[in-house]
């Protein structure tokens, strides 16, 4: 049984598995479209001192690893930027930590039937 259905399974991908392996091994080679980011390439002479600080995936136009933010965005103005994010995440959180409940009650409170027991409890009748 088990080699009619291989066989049924055969004759529908191609025959003798020849569609199978031929769409392996373009699955192999990318489909035919190389790497991701282009060839690589050895050097045969020293890198630069900032060849590392460049993003070269091929292109006619390699471009810099580190954005240039520095003319729009001072120092002092991305610190005041941390400083304002961190302190509302800690605000955040101390008010979190002040309005827990559930440290202040560890357990459900009990509601019992009579009016909470008020008379068992010694309270007036």
């Amino acid at each position: 049984m088990a080699g009619r259905l291989s066989g049924v399974a055969s004759r529908i991908m191609g025959g003798n598995g020849v569609v199978a392996r031929s769409g392996v091994s373009s699955l192999r080679q990318r489909a035919g479209m190389g790497l991701p980011v282009g060839k690589h390439i050895v050097p045969d002479k020293p890198l630069s001192v900032n060849d590392e600080l460049m993003w070269d995936n091929g292109t006619a136009f390699p471009e810099p690893c580190i954005d240039r933010i520095a003319d729009t965005v001072g120092k002092y103005e991305a610190l005041g930027w941390l400083c304002g994010g961190l302190g509302f995440f800690a605000s955040l959180g101390m008010l979190a930590v002040l309005n827990d409940k559930a440290s202040k009650v560890p357990f459900t409170p009990r509601v019992y039937p009579y009016d909470n027991l008020r008379v068992e409890l010694g309270g007036e009748p």
